[in-house]
Formats: structure tokens, C-alpha cells, sequence
């Protein structure tokens, strides 16, 4: 069963705005990257999604430093739902990533759904020298790599900030290599956009603070989204 909704809400019109300190050179633009889902059948679940809202999903890769693969869909506004399930128990048990530990305790609690995202920058180097600056803990970089389904490498790198409560999942920075990651067939990316994710956030100064991201009535732009502090999953398509 997946756990996230899909909903459209009326723009909320609320002028307060909170701006955090910048970091040095600058206040850099993050985009949404992808929603994590967890699945124990991720090809099943991801087909379901498919049938029932008229997207295409694809196929990722294996894993194996994890032993994680995924399900995928792409969409208009350079962003992507994965749908990630274990392939291998043993590796993943005994994996240091921070997203394939949650997802491990997620499935092992047989919790399927919207659990994590990730958010898009070129600039983590600067994000490494404002936590360090800031004295905010954090875990990474990790690198990982997949091919696609045409034989093309696709490597990036992960940025875990943490947080003193167990309350709150911080969502991991992500920094792609040289090849942009999109399918290799590019009618495999849908017409519709993810114009939102309203995401579980408990301190929105705290969150803010961590990633640079000015808000208005609990809600931030991205470079391809807006973003909503909520209590619940969910997100749109347009």
C-alpha cells in the first residue's frame, strides 16, 4: 500500500517570509531531485502508481554496494519518484548510508510509502563549508553509481545533514556528475510535473538554517518546485 497523496491545493497567500544568514558566496538554488518510496515489490508498486495516475514508470538498476534497486518515472520539471525495494538483505543490513538504514528499518517494520527526498545542488562543497562553519553534524559524502539501460554510467554523491531529534529526517543533498541523470529514451519522461511536495518538517527555522532555504507561510521555492512543510505526505502532479 502506498502512503503519499496525490492532491491539488489552491496557493496559500500568506506574505510572511523567514530568511536565513547566506552562506559564504552566496545563497545557492536547490532543486527537487526525487521522492523516495519504499516498496517490497517496487516493480509492483510502481506499476500501480503507473495504471492508476497514466504515467510511464522504467526500470532503474541494482545496487549492489547497497543491495538496493529501484522503479522509476521521470518528469517535465527535471525531477523523478523512485520506487526503491532490497534485494539484498545481508548488504543492506551492514550498509553506512543513512537513506538505505531507514530504508531497512522501514521495510523491516513493513512501513511502504513516501519516506525521504532529495534535494539537487551543484554547489556541495559550499553546503560541507557551512555546516562546518554553522558546527550543523552531518554524514558524507556518499558516493553511489548506477548504469543505464543503455550502458551509460551515472554517478553522484550524498550529503546526510543530521539532527539532534529523532523527530525529524532531514532530506539528503544530492550532487550529480557530468551526465545528467534522465533516461535514455527521452519520451520515457512524462509531460506532467511535481509542482509540489508537502514534506514532514517539525522545525521549519531549523530546516531552513540547514539548507539555505528561505520560506514564506511554511512553504519554499525550489528551482523547479515549491516546497511545503507539513505533517503528512503528499505531493502533486500538474
Amino acid at each position: 500500500m502506498q502512503t503519499f497523496e496525490l492532491i491539488i491545493r489552491q496557493p496559500h497567500r500568506n506574505n510572511r517570509k523567514m530568511t536565513p544568514k547566506g552562506m559564504t558566496g552566496g545563497n545557492p538554488m536547490l532543486a527537487l531531485d526525487h521522492i523516495i518510496i519504499s516498496a517490497h515489490n517496487p516493480e509492483q508498486a510502481a506499476q500501480e502508481f503507473a495504471n492508476k495516475y497514466g504515467i510511464t514508470v522504467v526500470q532503474g538498476s541494482e545496487h549492489p554496494n547497497w543491495g538496493t534497486y529501484n522503479y522509476l518515472a521521470y518528469f517535465r520539471n527535471d525531477c523523478y519518484i523512485e520506487w526503491i525495494g532490497i534485494a539484498d538483505w545481508a548488504v543492506a543490513n551492514q550498509s553506512t548510508n543513512p537513506l538505505i538504514q531507514q530504508l531497512a528499518g522501514k521495510l523491516s517494520n513493513g512501513t511502504e510509502g513516501t519516506i525521504q527526498y532529495a534535494l539537487r545542488t551543484d554547489r556541495m562543497h559550499a553546503y560541507i563549508d557551512h555546516f562546518h562553519a554553522q558546527g550543523i553534524a552531518y554524514t558524507g559524502p556518499f558516493p553511489g553509481s548506477r548504469k543505464r539501460s543503455d550502458g551509460q554510467l551515472l554517478k553522484w554523491q550524498m550529503l546526510f545533514p543530521s539532527s539532534e531529534s529523532t523527530e525529524n529526517v532531514w532530506p539528503f543533498l544530492i550532487e550529480w556528475d557530468d551526465v545528467k541523470n534522465t533516461p535514455p529514451d527521452e519520451n520515457m519522461i512524462n509531460d506532467q510535473h511535481i509542482s509540489s511536495l508537502d514534506a514532514i518538517i517539525n522545525n521549519p527555522n531549523e530546516f531552513a538554517a540547514i539548507y539555505q532555504l528561505p520560506y514564506t507561510h511554511q512553504t519554499a521555492r525550489l528551482e523547479n518546485a515549491e516546497l511545503r512543510f507539513a505533517e503528512a505526505w503528499s505531493f502533486v502532479l500538474r
